[in-house]
């Protein structure tokens, strides 16, 4: 029986693609001198695959939960992997990738015939597919350079449209060939990859994603050359490099990478091609329908952002400053920065906690509605901090599991990490405030958990249907809240019952109430809980801060 493309093969390959990203990522990161030497290129591409799976795992989700049909149709399959890789991309060439599967998902997601609910493609689907990937990454890109993941797909892509006949696994195995073989040639067509001795990094990820499709496809482990699992060091010392292999003329970059996710119409993101282009280099647009991921390195990041901001609408906006000891300082003999002795790592639910926390000097993870922070972008954050010592601050019960992942990660790496098991952003901001990077470790870790643990915390919330609950039954629309995780009140609206709230939690004592406001309540309403604090409890002082975009309405610590 001929092998074809299905949603469990989709859904296997999305795993194989992560493991096998996972087992290379050092090796990948280790080879990143192209477009910076900033060594993440592991990484981003798996960060990048991770939010592809958690997509995919989210339609099977929804099915054992009984909200789909029993059997997902493979568009649908398609289109969540490929959207969930638009919203995680992270760095060049995660961002490439994104589109590569966005291309794929394009022509997979049309079925034969105009069946939009069909359950596999087969293998003339699959060369469609590979060959709108490679074309749309390399639209995508607005200086599209040989030597690079780009050339690499586009060769996959060739090497399946030249198969005759089979099915997919044939398809498949002709194309994980053919992106070797092209990945091999990197180092003769990249003046930059000749001289270090390496294959393109991002080249090298794309062939472990396509050795997982064939696997996932054909039951079947691809073969593992060694000239695509090493560097390249036989041509680099053996040779200089071809005269028609492009050369950098050593001057420094841009200093900052901008990315950031854009709201924004087709026109707009025409224009704002041309005026990001004109800022800086390494610019890299992909996604469509409304919704787009932007990548672009600069030496104005206010200016990029203010690109997006003329445009559409941006968010998740992400600003990496290139030190010391990235490709456009490693041109220099400028040694890498030291690593500092001690840092805070914190996951926050908004915009205005992550620049609150900043201010304190921690390293901040975004905890965004109904998308929580991967493993992958912990670890991340930890390297980030560039420290000795790290203290981790979760922020959710939720998070524990992924928390200690990470730090278990990052001690492998010889990072030496306390995992402070906050429940809240609350009870974090009270730990960070005991926090003394001077003292030692273990006694900064004592201060900072005992800090937290002294913190009650509390969160309003919308109900969304109705339900049991600690305090009775409650309606969809009603304002619940939730007093150290379980629900107490159960109010109408949110001044009343975050008052009430305030009450139940400092009829047991307290010093200090932190609100944090969400980007819909009003100052007026803080206003009013500080002024009731005031009055109806001596001695306790009140602090507010605006939280912006945030699940939770409210926060509320007692201290």
């Amino acid at each position: 029986m001929p092998q074809v493309l299905d949603v469990v093969a989709v859904r296997a390959w999305c795993s194989l693609a992560l493991d096998a990203l996972g087992r290379d990522r050092a090796e990948i990161d280790a080879i990143n001198v192209y477009p910076v030497a900033d060594g993440d290129t592991g990484t981003n591409l798996y960060l990048t695959v991770e939010s592809a799976q958690q997509a995919v795992e989210a339609v099977f989700a929804g099915l054992e939960a009984g909200l789909r049909p029993a059997v997902p149709a493979l568009p649908d399959v398609m289109r969540a992997m490929a959207h969930g890789a638009l919203l995680g991309a992270r760095g060049n060439s995660g961002t490439i990738l994104a589109q590569l599967l966005r291309g794929m998902a394009q022509v997979l997601a049309d079925g034969r015939d105009g069946d939009a609910n069909h359950s596999a493609a087969d293998a003339g689907a699959l060369r469609l597919a590979l060959r709108r990937a490679a074309e749309s990454a390399r639209e995508a890109v607005a200086r599209p350079v040989e030597g690079t993941v780009l050339t690499v797909a586009t060769a996959a892509a060739e090497a399946a449209s030249a198969t005759v006949g089979g099915d997919c696994a044939a398809v498949l195995r002709a194309a994980y060939e053919g992106a070797c073989a092209a990945l091999d040639a990197t180092p003769r067509q990249l003046a930059v990859l000749g001289r270090a001795g390496v294959v393109d990094a991002g080249g090298r990820g794309l062939v472990v994603v396509l050795g997982a499709l064939s696997e996932a496809v054909s039951g079947q482990a691809a073969p593992v050359r060694a000239r695509t699992a090493a560097h390249a060091r036989g041509d680099a010392d053996s040779a200089e490099p071809p005269l028609d292999c492009p050369e950098d003329d050593g001057a420094a970059g841009p200093a900052f990478e901008v990315i950031y996710l854009l709201e924004a119409d087709d026109a707009a993101v025409a224009r704002l091609r041309a005026r990001l282009d004109a800022l800086g280099d390494s610019l890299v647009v992909v996604g469509g329908d409304g919704l787009w991921n932007v990548h672009v390195h600069v030496d104005d990041a206010g200016a990029a952002v203010e690109a997006g901001v003329e445009a559409g609408r941006p968010h998740r906006i992400r600003i990496t400053h290139f030190g010391l000891g990235d490709a456009h300082a490693a041109r220099s003999s400028a040694p890498p920065p030291e690593r500092v002795q001690r840092a805070v790592v914190a996951v926050v639910p908004g915009d205005g906690l992550a620049g609150l926390y900043a201010q304190a000097g921690a390293t901040t993870v975004p905890d965004r509605p109904g998308e929580p922070p991967a493993s992958g972008e912990l670890v991340d954050a930890i390297r980030r901090a560039h420290a000795h010592e790290v203290v981790l601050l979760p922020n959710d019960p939720e998070l524990r599991h992924t928390a200690a992942a990470a730090a278990e990660q990052a001690r492998t790496e010889g990072v030496r990490v306390a995992l402070i098991p906050t429940r809240s952003a609350v009870q974090g901001i009270a730990a960070l405030a005991v926090h003394e990077p001077d003292r030692r470790f273990d006694e900064d870790v004592v201060a900072m958990t005992s800090a937290a643990g002294a913190t009650r915390y509390a969160e309003l919330a919308v109900a969304e249907r109705q339900s049991w609950t600690m305090a009775g039954i409650c309606q969809a629309g009603d304002v619940l809240g939730l007093i150290d995780g379980d629900v107490a009140v159960i109010g109408d609206e949110v001044p009343a019952t975050a008052r009430t709230v305030l009450d139940r939690m400092l009829a047991a004592g307290g010093e200090l109430v932190t609100l944090v406001l969400g980007e819909e309540i009003p100052q007026e309403v803080a206003d009013g809980l500080e002024q009731h604090v005031r009055e109806t409890y001596l001695a306790v002082d009140t602090v507010v801060y605006r939280g912006g975009r945030q699940s939770a309405p409210l926060l509320i610590g007692v201290e």
